[in-house]
């Protein structure tokens, strides 16, 4: 399990009923190919965030599979129509088996 991973979100407080906002996230991982080396010469297990799911009030709005491609630190951005108060939440998915996770509230103001 990536040591390092850390998710970072940002949600508005607040919106109107209806208001389609920005979410941000990103996961600060390391994103190991499973190629490299450590200084002791032995291979350093792959480590590749692979999903990226966002759900409002048990309602999936993104679903994104990850390619082994991507570069560090995974940023998504996205539009999410806000119809009712509730949380955001948050999961990344890695190839080692290990599930990050994080949630927001958001107000209907």
């Amino acid at each position: 399990m990536a040591k390092d991973a850390k998710p970072r979100v940002k949600v508005p407080k607040s919106a109107k009923a209806g208001e389609v906002v920005t979410i941000k996230a990103l996961i600060s991982h390391t994103m190991e190919s499973g190629q490299r080396k450590d200084k002791d010469g032995k291979l350093i297990p792959r480590s590749i965030i692979n999903r990226f799911t966002c759900d409002l009030n048990g309602e999936n709005i993104v679903d994104v599979t990850i390619e082994p491609a991507v570069s560090t630190n995974p940023y998504f951005e996205f539009d999410a129509k806000v119809a009712a108060a509730g949380e955001f939440k948050f999961t990344w998915y890695d190839d080692d088996g290990a599930v990050y996770e994080d949630a927001k509230p958001i107000a209907i103001a």
